[in-house]
């Protein structure tokens, strides 16, 4: 079986956080949506499941932080080539989001990164086919 991640995200309009993620790429997954939430797919094994904060509060006890004061974490997303990192980028800042740093060239990956409409940081990524294969090669024993 195929392993999937759904990263939660609280999300005060659900429906401005569903426009801003179309604008990236993804697309709205019926099954996974409701009033309450909306599952937004970027691909098989990636979704981004958008929760207002009551269906959020189902999940954990936990007070929801505003993550455009704190960081909580830095979501990364590989891209197949250094156009699509600037094209996604652009599409964030135009959707209502919010430039963090970058475009930024380490020669072996390119990379820019932005908050979402309730400052959850994303951060688009292209690497080079050596680099690729280095992190995806298995560890020696």
């Amino acid at each position: 079986m195929t392993k999937m991640i759904f990263v939660n995200l609280p999300v005060a309009d659900l429906h401005k956080s569903v426009a801003f993620y179309e604008a990236l790429g993804a697309r709205k997954n019926p099954n996974f949506s409701d009033e309450t939430a909306c599952g937004m797919v970027f691909s098989d094994a990636i979704y981004v499941m958008l929760l207002t904060h009551d269906k959020y509060r189902q999940f954990t006890s936990k007070r929801i932080a505003d993550a455009r004061e704190t960081s909580q974490a830095l979501l990364c997303l590989t891209v197949d080539n250094r156009e699509d990192v600037d094209r996604i980028g652009e599409a964030a800042l135009a959707a209502g989001g919010r430039h963090l740093d970058g475009p930024t060239d380490h020669g072996f990956m390119y990379e820019r990164a932005f908050e979402d409409p309730d400052g959850h940081g994303w951060q688009m990524m292209y690497f080079t086919q050596d680099m690729i294969a280095r992190a995806t090669a298995e560890p020696a024993a």
